[in-house]
């Protein structure tokens, strides 16, 4: 079901990770953002759009995991933007003859048949530089960093006073650094400063996973990434209410994948210690 968060912005909550899909109402049609995650789910999503009114006229994928380039035949054939770097690593999978066994072996086994991958990562990417997404519909500014993950964008969308964060400012899982990057907690830290830049122009913040945050939410959203990532860089304990035992989610799973990318990062600083 679409929920309305600001005028003109609908999201759909998926069971996997909460897992938010946006639609943007523009002048003939839509924009959908990250749709996902089950077969079922994508056609109860474009059923709610045809009742919208408005077919999808441009999709747009926020980074290159799996769960973020997704697509239905429902949806139609829009094009699908994202960065150029993320439409790259896109084409360069798609290019490998075992790319759907390489998809398939990071599926939730419990929902993996029912996750289709056949349009997935179908992105073309907006030249490097690009700073809106090309549609006709309220002015989508494109906020490219790499944290995260190579190739990733935000969205903020000034007129309704949103913003689309990506896998960022989750309510429900600490940050997930890109740890194949050269300096994955300066680049986290680096997206942080953009939001940051841009909060006095947002009211609505829409996570990849995790419950929409509005108003004050999204500067303490932005500080609590922010004091995840010194933390991590650090090697303090965070301290994060995410990964804590009163979490109210993954409380089966998180904590270990947040102690061992705080490991690896911890091997991180012993290696650079060492080459010094």
């Amino acid at each position: 079901m679409l929920r309305r968060v600001a005028e003109g912005v609908l999201v759909h909550e998926s069971a996997f990770i909460q897992s938010n899909t946006i639609v943007v109402q523009g002048h003939e049609g839509v924009l959908l953002i990250d749709p996902g995650i089950t077969t079922g789910e994508m056609a109860c999503l474009a059923n709610d759009i045809r009742e919208l009114g408005q077919p999808v006229v441009a999709g747009f994928s926020t980074h290159p995991d799996w769960d973020h380039v997704l697509w239905h035949p429902d949806f139609g054939d829009a094009p699908r933007y994202g960065t150029a770097i993320g439409a790259a690593s896109m084409h360069e999978l798609l290019a490998t003859p075992d790319w759907e066994a390489r998809v398939a072996s990071v599926l939730p086994p419990e929902q993996a048949d029912d996750i289709p991958l056949e349009l997935l990562g179908r992105i073309t990417g907006l030249p490097s530089g690009t700073t809106e997404v090309p549609w006709d519909g309220p002015t989508v500014r494109v906020i490219e960093h790499r944290a995260h993950a190579a190739g990733h964008a935000a969205l903020l969308i000034p007129e309704r006073g949103v913003l689309v964060a990506g896998d960022m400012l989750s309510n429900i899982l600490m940050p997930f650094l890109d740890l194949d990057a050269e300096d994955p907690v300066g680049d986290y830290l680096d997206a942080l400063r953009l939001f940051n830049g841009v909060a006095n122009e947002v009211e609505v913040v829409i996570p990849g996973h995790g419950s929409v945050g509005h108003g004050a939410e999204v500067r303490e959203r932005i500080a609590r990434d922010r004091t995840y990532a010194l933390a991590a860089r650090d090697g303090r304990d965070p301290d994060d209410p995410r990964v804590s035992p009163a979490a109210t989610f993954g409380t089966d799973w998180l904590p270990g994948v947040n102690e061992w990318q705080l490991g690896r990062l911890a091997e991180r600083r012993r290696s650079e210690v060492w080459t010094d």
